[in-house]
């Protein structure tokens, strides 16, 4: 049985509407420094908890800020400083993402408004709050294309949970099964195939086609090679 045409996709922020690496790693460097308060002893504490190599200024493949909720990190942050308020970190932590330096792996907002135009329902669903992520949308010119925001604490729960892409379904008026979701890590697919989406990989972060591969119906460089795919995903015209 063919799949129902893709009527909607719900796309990660982090590692594939911006490059992770040149958005994160730089970003993640100056914010040890400033929680560290220039203690050499502290900064060593706060990238092993973060797996962040302070001497490549970049996260290990297996940091868990990469796919992480903002809440996660406050916590592994909060543990290392021995502080109790991880709200406050909470707080630190978005203040310091609306302002990180936007990597776009390809020119989003022509992308964005073509996928627009063409009748597709198009949203965000990030492990980031919705405060950070609705900055950097709007900082990219995308937000007005977009029919849907959520961060793990808009009430929707956080990938792998399904939570956030059910409730991008719900909202759409479309079942699960005619919607996409594109990340560029094993939890947002893991979130697609436990929500009945379709699931797309991408490679503008840390993870590898190898790593993805098992979990995506396909894997692209970037999300600029979206709209040649979704041509071939669509029906023949009958005769």
């Amino acid at each position: 049985m063919n799949s129902p045409a893709i009527s909607a996709i719900l796309f990660d922020k982090d590692g594939t509407l911006f490059d992770f690496a040149a958005t994160w790693n730089g970003w993640a460097a100056n914010l040890i420094t400033r929680l560290s308060e220039g203690d050499p002893a502290c900064a060593r504490a706060l990238a092993t908890a973060l797996r962040f190599d302070l001497a490549k200024t970049a996260f290990e493949p297996d940091s868990p800020v990469i796919a992480g909720s903002g809440a996660e990190v406050a916590r592994l942050i909060a543990d290392a400083l021995a502080e109790s308020d991880t709200q406050a970190i909470e707080e630190i932590l978005s203040e310091e993402a609306e302002t990180a330096p936007l990597a776009e792996p390809v020119p989003l907002a022509p992308l964005m408004l073509r996928l627009r135009r063409s009748g597709l329902k198009l949203g965000v669903a990030t492990n980031d709050s919705e405060a950070a992520a609705r900055s950097h949308l709007s900082r990219a010119g995308i937000d007005a294309t977009l029919h849907f925001i959520a961060g793990y604490d808009s009430g929707h729960g956080a990938k792998p949970d399904p939570g956030p892409l059910l409730a991008f379904a719900d909202a759409m008026g479309l079942p699960p099964s005619a919607c996409a979701m594109v990340g560029d890590s094993t939890h947002d697919l893991a979130a697609a195939k436990a929500a009945g989406f379709r699931a797309v990989g991408v490679l503008t972060g840390p993870a590898r086609a190898a790593e993805l591969a098992p979990f995506a119906e396909v894997v692209f460089p970037d999300i600029g090679h979206l709209e040649d795919w979704l041509v071939r995903q669509r029906p023949p015209s009958p005769l």
